[in-house]
């Protein structure tokens, strides 16, 4: 490829990781005001957040097998779509008051979500290889970008009382457009020559194999498995739940329960892009148990303290601890041993099932005990990777900070 096709797919990625991170912020943004409409109580709320849950599952499950298959450039476009297809369904399914069309919607998302992620980060390392550089935190970089513009646009019709179904159209369309634009840059065939050579090890989060027995007996590797479970499920269950929890834990309206979520969003956003300079000075345990204190601080504060003000300003330190955990312990999953792609495969299947699976089901706790009190298991998770944090250091300091993959949220990926 000439530097200047590099160059135009690389932007398009700039645009396909920062679209999720707008449609993402976008729904969450809104969720007080679509659980008002459709009278859901706590625990219905997470019964239709189930469907994010399942159809999430569906795409992690078979994205590694579609890239292998056509490439990236098809399960990139067709997971975007869905993103795109599913954001517009929540949006009709709210003006009909149909908790089954949200649900269904959100399960569009969720399978989008999935498995368009795990093939647009097999992209991006692919680019790296190419340029020599790295790439993948600048990219997920983009998708907290997309957070935060996503959420202030959604703060803002929030305050505006802009319909949601509206608002999601809205995004839908701007959304099918820079689909379009993008998806000329993205080359066929990336993705195919990856998987077939299972034994050369991949230059990222390639497609996702089945882990085989030894990489499952890999005490280490499970411990990093468990650090992603706590940073991903910290990250996720702010993604579905922080303005709800704002509204209804704290006592504010539903605008400044969208702002709350921003500012986690922005927090998110610093960490990732200035990850790399740290993770290059103090290497990556280091950076893994400073994530988790400030984390589990944020939460500590979010849940125990009864000043609101102070519970909005805590969650800034929740989205800092929020924001590395998941990138650096994936990264450290490929530097672990033999067989990369299958190591980073079984750990980006936990982070995402906590990312995307896990939160729906604080729901269920938060109709019996209250949102604030279900994030206790948030916050056990995540004091848990800082004892375990040690786990995370697979190769030297000094190259640390080389490449940090982080599939989004995706996560996040944010997100």
């Amino acid at each position: 490829m000439t530097d200047r096709a590099v160059r135009r797919r690389r932007q398009a990625l700039f645009l396909l990781f920062f679209l999720p991170g707008i449609a993402l912020s976008s729904w969450v943004t809104r969720t007080p005001d679509v659980r008002d409409q459709l009278g859901l109580s706590t625990g219905q709320m997470g019964l239709a957040l189930f469907g994010l849950s399942v159809g999430s599952m569906i795409g992690i499950l078979c994205s590694g097998r579609f890239v292998s298959r056509f490439g990236t450039r098809p399960v990139i476009a067709l997971g975007t779509l869905l993103i795109i297809v599913g954001t517009a369904v929540i949006g009709v399914g709210s003006a009909v008051r149909s908790a089954s069309l949200v649900a269904v919607g959100l399960c569009l998302f969720g399978a989008g979500m999935g498995g368009g992620e795990v093939a647009v980060n097999v992209d991006g390392a692919d680019v790296e290889r190419i340029t020599g550089t790295a790439v993948l935190p600048t990219l997920h970089g983009c998708f907290s970008l997309g957070t935060v513009i996503g959420g202030s646009a959604g703060m803002a019709a929030t305050a505006a009382a802009v319909p949601v179904s509206w608002h999601l159209a809205v995004v839908a369309l701007a959304a099918t457009g820079i689909l379009v634009h993008a998806m000329r840059a993205v080359p066929t065939g990336i993705g195919i020559a990856i998987s077939a050579a299972p034994s050369t090890p991949a230059p990222g989060p390639g497609p996702a194999q089945r882990p085989g027995p030894r990489v499952w007996k890999d005490r280490k590797l499970l411990l990093i498995g468990a650090i992603v479970l706590a940073m991903a499920l910290a990250e996720g269950a702010a993604n579905d739940w922080l303005p709800l929890l704002m509204v209804d834990g704290h006592g504010l309206d539903a605008a400044m329960g969208s702002l709350v979520y921003v500012g986690f969003a922005a927090a998110m956003t610093l960490g990732r892009f200035s990850g790399t300079y740290f993770l290059g000075r103090f290497g990556r345990a280091a950076v893994v148990r400073a994530s988790a204190v400030s984390g589990a601080v944020g939460l500590l504060l979010v849940i125990f303290s009864d000043n609101a003000a102070v519970a909005a300003t805590a969650v800034l330190f929740w989205g800092l601890g929020a924001s590395l955990g998941f990138p650096v312990a994936l990264s450290a999953a490929g530097d672990s041993g033999p067989d990369q792609t299958a190591r980073v495969s079984l750990v980006a299947i936990i982070g995402y099932v906590a990312f995307l699976v896990g939160p729906p089901a604080l729901g269920f706790l938060g109709d019996h005990y209250g949102l604030r009190s279900a994030m206790v298991v948030v916050l056990a998770f995540v004091a848990s990777a800082i004892l375990i944090a040690p786990a995370a250091d697979t190769r030297d300091r000094a190259t640390a900070a080389v490449d940090v993959p982080h599939p989004t949220s995706p996560s996040a990926e944010d997100r």
